[in-house]
């Protein structure tokens, strides 16, 4: 990815946006650039703001196992399970629940 679409990002989370696809561009973008504590510290916020915003919770577990953080990565996969039950969606349901089970 590229530094503009970073700086971008920074300045629209900065700005103040409420706007969950932003916060969860820039916290996709930090952990793509190896920057995994700043995307978790995104992730963090973007939850607080949105809980109800499904694919945050799928990506910032998949990030965290895949950095062998296995304890936080099922705390944020357990949080997709219930938001996705909530939201209906089945798709995100079934992917959270597979990753989920990786962990096992």
């Amino acid at each position: 990815m590229s530094s503009k679409r970073l700086a971008y990002l920074e300045k629209v989370t900065a700005e103040g946006s409420k706007d969950p696809f932003a916060w969860y561009g820039l916290a996709n973008e930090y952990s793509s650039l190896g920057r995994p504590d700043d995307a978790l510290r995104t992730f963090e916020r973007l939850r607080e703001m949105d809980p109800t915003y499904v694919p945050q919770y799928l990506i910032c577990g998949q990030m965290l196992a895949n950095l062998k953080r296995g304890d936080e990565a099922r705390v944020w996969l357990q949080q997709g399970v219930e938001a996705a039950k909530k939201a209906g969606n089945t798709h995100a349901l079934s992917e959270i629940a597979n990753v989920l089970a990786s962990l096992d």
